[in-house]
């Protein structure tokens, strides 16, 4: 029979109708290396006739090249797509595949199980509703297993399928089976109280259990993999249902038109709802919902849309339009939980960017309250978080932000942490709630202000920042600046390394951690010191950039004055006046700056005093002249 044109479309547009209006499931495999995800999402797709022709003819020549064994499919190959990969055998990023039944459509993401791509595996479970947890038969639990059971629960996933792969390499044991099983819930107790967790033996490679159940499991009596995906619900039991949407972009593509675009995080909304724009707190109600095929009268979770108000009120990219009878929280300081991404460690006390939906901020990060410890989930002692490590602590933001809890809205509160420097993502971070000292602490205005107090003094308040490796002449310089300072009447103060440390700073070692807190502390007082109308000496070899930056930011525009006091450390070195260098040299300091800690020059202070053909006294001369150019010392 031929087929008509009109034909093939109906029976074209019926195909794609039906697949339309399936529900779409997102889940991930993940485990310990080598239990067989990859093999198993490749059986998935085979299974599901998911693989065109030239796929299998070039599937089936990649597993001979790789030498696979009885079965003339390596099915890894179908997700482990980096060369790397193939070449390692190991997955190393997330793989994404899409795959459908008849009854679902299916998002999977293959992640890798080698500890160092820990935070891969974390962003493929951000956004699942279910995590395939795949352990080796012969195996049992590794730490790697608990980490990942432990990092998805803490993402927000109750779904869980305890896959215990591999049961061909031991006879499809039950007794193996079943302590492995008694063994995880034992663990899990510790999870979360609402976990649902199906344990399911199989064998990926050869497809036991996989898309039915199978002969050599007779004593197993639960569903086959591809059963249990296609019935479990989907979605986040415990998202918030109220109408949530961060606003992504203000669309005004003409003056008759104003719009708030976005995706709705969760609930739905309709015109003539009132509603609030967070965190203005201004409110107002639904016009219109407007998308490219024409307005809605609702919209549910999932959808990106654009919302027209009656009401001109104020709203930005990284706001977000709620509910007005149950909207978001707003503010600058939480309690949250991090998963550390980076091989470089927290620095407690350093700015990092925070990123959450379509806002940035700039958030400082406290030293953690404690770790958690993936294999017992009990605490422990933590002063900074290493690669992979998680931990509880405070940030402090810049600005106040809307917000839900991680555990009622993953929308409105997961956030990234993103290093200034780099731009590399070092941090997955969870709120948990805010502090109360957000709301309960508030700014003293005082009528005697800083520029009242800097006027009676006769001069500008400023803050001459010296920084340089040790030996290096800042104490010595600033000391001889002071001297000139007072001569001519000026009020001034120094803070010098070594002093505030045997008082302010006297808890504090020489620890990267410790040298960031130590500058987070000192630029604090340095700010209330110029509030008080005073020229401020700091003399710290403050050897990141970054601590630097963040000094300079606290202080009013002009007022931070940094000045590289640029000598070489072999120079210093020679000098070493306290001996330190020796003691560097021989292993008796760790974490010295230029020897065992790195040295961050200044890429455009606004002074450098070179100090090898200067003497102390003209550099003081220097910096004198230049805060007389500048006005600092009044008329």
């Amino acid at each position: 029979m031929r087929l008509t044109d009109d034909l093939i479309a109906t029976d074209i547009g019926a195909y794609l109708e039906k697949h339309e209006n399936k529900s779409l499931l997102r889940f991930i495999t993940c485990g310990s290396v080598d239990d067989g995800k990859s093999t198993l999402i490749g059986r998935l797709l085979y299974d599901s006739k998911m693989i065109f022709e030239d796929q299998l003819a070039s599937l089936e020549a990649d597993s001979k090249k790789v030498g696979t064994q009885g079965e003339n499919i390596d099915f890894a190959l179908l997700v482990d797509g980096l060369a790397a990969e193939r070449e390692q055998g190991i997955t190393i990023d997330v793989a994404y595949r899409f795959f459908a039944t008849d009854k679902r459509k299916f998002i999977v993401a293959d992640t890798p199980g080698h500890e160092q791509y820990t935070r891969n595996m974390a962003t493929g479970a951000s956004t699942a509703d279910v995590a395939i947890l795949m352990i080796d038969a012969r195996k049992g639990i590794l730490t790697q297993t608990r980490r990942h059971a432990f990092i998805t629960t803490l993402l927000g996933i109750r779904r869980l399928v305890l896959a215990v792969n591999k049961m061909d390499l031991v006879g499809y044991d039950e007794t193996i089976f079943n302590d492995i099983v008694d063994d995880f819930y034992a663990f899990a107790d510790e999870l979360a109280t609402d976990l649902e967790i199906q344990p399911i033996p199989m064998s990926a490679l050869a497809g036991v259990n996989i898309t039915s159940r199978s002969n050599e499991t007779d004593w197993y009596e639960g569903p086959a993999l591809m059963e249990y995906l296609e019935n479990v619900p989907v979605g986040d039991r415990r998202l918030s249902a109220a109408f949530r949407m961060p606003v992504q972009w203000v669309n005004r593509p003409n003056l008759d038109f104003r719009g708030f675009s976005g995706q709705i995080a969760s609930g739905t909304v309709k015109p003539g709802d009132r509603v609030k724009s967070m965190p203005s707190g201004k409110q107002s109600t639904i016009d219109r919902i407007v998308t490219a095929d024409g307005d809605l009268q609702e919209a549910i979770a999932g959808q990106s849309v654009t919302l027209t108000l009656t009401d001109e009120i104020d709203a930005s990219r990284g706001d977000a339009i709620v509910t007005a009878d149950d909207p978001t929280e707003v503010s600058d300081q939480f309690q949250v939980r991090i998963l550390w991404m980076n091989e470089a460690p927290l620095l407690p006390g350093r700015r990092y960017l925070l990123k959450i939906g379509a806002k940035t901020v700039t958030a400082t990060v406290n030293a953690p309250k404690y770790g958690i410890d993936v294999n017992t989930l009990s605490d422990v002692p933590a002063k900074t978080l290493e690669l992979n490590q998680i931990g509880v602590t405070t940030i402090s933001l810049d600005q106040p932000i809307t917000f839900d809890p991680y555990d009622v809205n993953r929308n409105l509160g997961g956030f990234i942490l993103i290093d200034r420097m780099s731009n590399d993502t070092v941090g997955l971070g969870l709120i948990d709630f805010a502090l109360r000292r957000a709301s309960n602490i508030h700014w003293q205005a005082m009528d005697v202000d800083r520029n009242a107090l800097a006027e009676q003094k006769g001069q500008k308040p400023a803050v001459l920042w010296f920084t340089g490796l040790s030996g290096s002449g800042k104490s010595t310089i600033a000391n001889a600046l002071q001297k000139r300072l007072f001569a001519i009447g000026k009020h001034s103060f120094s803070l010098d390394g070594d002093n505030v440390r045997h008082g302010l700073n006297r808890d504090l070692g020489f620890t990267d951690a410790d040298r960031v807190e130590n500058i987070r502390r000192v630029a604090n007082v340095a700010k209330l010191m110029s509030d008080a109308g005073l020229i401020t000496l700091v003399s710290f070899i403050s050897p990141f950039r970054a601590e630097r930056r963040m000094a300079r930011n606290l202080m009013e525009d002009g007022e931070f004055i940094e000045i590289h006091v640029d000598t070489p450390l072999d120079v210093a070195e020679q000098r070493d006046v306290k001996g330190l260098y020796k003691k560097a040299r021989s292993g008796e300091i760790k974490n010295f700056t230029g020897i065992s800690s790195p040295y961050e020059a200044p890429e455009n202070p606004e002074l450098r005093i070179d100090t090898v053909d200067r003497s102390p006294d003209d550099a003081a001369e220097e910096i004198l002249d230049y805060l007389r150019e500048n006005g600092f010392l009044g008329a």
